[in-house]
C-alpha cells in the first residue's frame, strides 16, 4: 500500500499547496506595495499641482522604465512585461496627477 507521501498525486497536490501559498502571500505584498507606492505619488500630484508642474515627466518616465527593464533582467522577469506593467502604473499616475491639477 502506497502512503500519502509516496503517492505522486497526493504527492503533486501537496506541492501545488504550497506554491499557491506563496503565490497568495506574494499577490498580498504586490498589493500593499502598489497601495504604498500610490499614496507617494498621490503626494508627488498634489505637490506638482500646487506648483503648477505638468502632470507627466517624460525624462523621469524614460528613466523608470529603463531602470526596471534592468531590474528585471536582474530578476528573471521577461523585461517586455516589467515595461507593459510600468508604463500601466505611469498611465495611472499621470491620470491622478490630472485630477490633482482640475
Amino acid at each position: 500500500m502506497t502512503t500519502d507521501s509516496q503517492n505522486p498525486v497526493a504527492r503533486a497536490a501537496q506541492l501545488l499547496k504550497g506554491h499557491r501559498e506563496s503565490i497568495d502571500r506574494l499577490d498580498a505584498i504586490l498589493v500593499y506595495t502598489l497601495g504604498e507606492r500610490f499614496k507617494h505619488t498621490q503626494a508627488v500630484g498634489r505637490l506638482k499641482a500646487e506648483h503648477d508642474l505638468p502632470p507627466s515627466d517624460p525624462t523621469r518616465e524614460e528613466a523608470q522604465i529603463a531602470r526596471l527593464e534592468d531590474l528585471a533582467k536582474q530578476a528573471d522577469l521577461d523585461p517586455d512585461f516589467a515595461k507593459a506593467f510600468l508604463n500601466f502604473i505611469i498611465q495611472e499616475v499621470i491620470r491622478h496627477h490630472k485630477k490633482h491639477q482640475e
